[in-house]
């Protein structure tokens, strides 16, 4: 079995977090390899080294370009992969989109439908193209992997898909990153940022569907509660939304209180999580919510939006509140700071620890297997490629989370 990953989806030069899923997923599927398993890293020279180290069995089939140049990018997928993979024997292909010419098997890897549920953050040529792609992607495949039944809904709303091709694997935490640690010393390695008092913290990129706006609103409605805390948001944006969102502040009085720090480091996030009295993600819509369980594995109690994949995600160790309503999410904010927040950060630790990139690894790998699997019986019986699997198997447990 070869299985090519496609990578080359990823800019190199302002990597996302699909770059961080990778890096962790790729090692925990190498390490289980059986010696004719094989993976094919479909890198450009520019995003090549981001990935390295992985071990025998882990090759690379070097493309022109990545995602720092998109159009080409995505022209390469289309007229260079139909040509480049079958000289390299590769049996299933793992992407986002299927390219136009499709002769081997084919599982799609969806972490998001927001070209559909939040095309704004998208951009308007890639959405488009995302809308029109995702039916044909998703009628050719032979799986699609998902990361939760929040996205397993949305899937079926906006697309015609065999439910049997729907492959639920969670996501995960880097547990070695993310861990409780010494509360004192993370605000210590944070002062550099302006934080001078206990805070209240959101992480997260600058989206509008990410609601950092209403989280503003419930701070100007809690803030009498909440004694001399501050609001600390971490992330970056477009300079004209981050600028919305601070003359936001400065109209609700409040930008004595809120201190926006733009990106950092994911050893610095680790830090934010560990100082923090709370995290909030009042989020409009998500398909997993990674930042709820990063919070959690820190020992950072978490409030997040009853809606989408949040409660999913948080599994009864958050307190939930509606994000479109600035007083729910202010009421949430003060009681999660109130006498049950310890019970809260254990409830929260205990969940997090759910979640292994080793489960997910080993999920992943299964449905890779099973997909080639169909194909070798297809060649061998003369009947060609088949429909996609019946829901059973690696893609529907992972640790019974399902």
């Amino acid at each position: 079995m070869r299985v090519a990953i496609n990578l080359l989806t990823e800019n190199p030069d302002n990597p996302s977090g699909a770059h961080w899923f990778w890096t962790r997923v790729i090692p925990e599927m190498a390490s289980r390899l059986e010696p004719d398993e094989e993976l094919c890293l479909l890198v450009s020279p520019k995003s090549r080294p981001g990935y390295q180290g992985y071990g025998p069995n882990v090759s690379y089939l070097t493309f022109p370009w990545s995602n720092e140049r998109r159009n080409l990018r995505t022209l390469s997928e289309h007229l260079y992969a139909p040509l480049r993979l079958p000289l390299a024997r590769v049996d299933v292909l793992n992407t986002l989109i299927a390219p136009v010419v499709n002769p081997w098997s084919t599982v799609i890897h969806m972490k998001t439908m927001h070209a559909f549920t939040a095309p704004d953050s998208v951009g308007r040529l890639p959405g488009l193209y995302r809308r029109m792609s995702y039916p044909r992607s998703a009628k050719v495949a032979d799986a699609i992997i998902i990361n939760s039944h929040s996205l397993r809904s949305e899937i079926e709303r906006y697309l015609d898909v065999d439910p049997g091709k729907l492959k639920l694997i969670y996501e995960a935490v880097d547990h070695e990153l993310f861990q409780p640690g010494d509360a004192g010393q993370a605000r210590a390695q944070i002062a550099e940022f302006g934080v001078t008092k206990p805070f209240v913290l959101f992480v997260s990129s600058l989206w509008e569907y990410k609601n950092c706006a209403g989280l503003l609103r419930a701070w100007a409605l809690a803030r009498a509660e909440l004694g001399e805390r501050q609001l600390v948001v971490v992330g970056g944006g477009t300079d004209s939304y981050v600028g919305e969102l601070r003359a936001l502040a400065a109209s609700l009085g409040i930008s004595a209180d809120v201190v926006f720090t733009g990106k950092v480091r994911l050893d610095q996030t680790a830090s934010f999580y560990r100082a923090a009295d709370l995290f909030v993600y009042p989020s409009f819509n998500e398909t997993f919510g990674l930042p709820i369980l990063e919070a959690m594995a820190c020992g950072c109690p978490v409030v997040t939006s009853d809606t989408s994949a949040m409660p999913e995600t948080a599994g009864g160790a958050a307190v939930l509140c509606d994000p479109t309503k600035p007083a729910s999410i202010a009421a949430a904010i003060i009681e999660a700071v109130g006498p049950d927040r310890d019970k809260l950060r254990d409830a929260g630790i205990d969940r997090a620890s759910e979640f292994t990139w080793g489960a997910t690894g080993a999920a992943t790998l299964d449905v890779y297997r099973e997909v080639a699997e169909r194909r070798q019986h297809g060649r061998q019986g003369g009947r060609g490629r088949q429909g996609a699997g019946d829901g059973q198997g690696a893609g529907d447990g992972q640790g019974g989370r399902g």
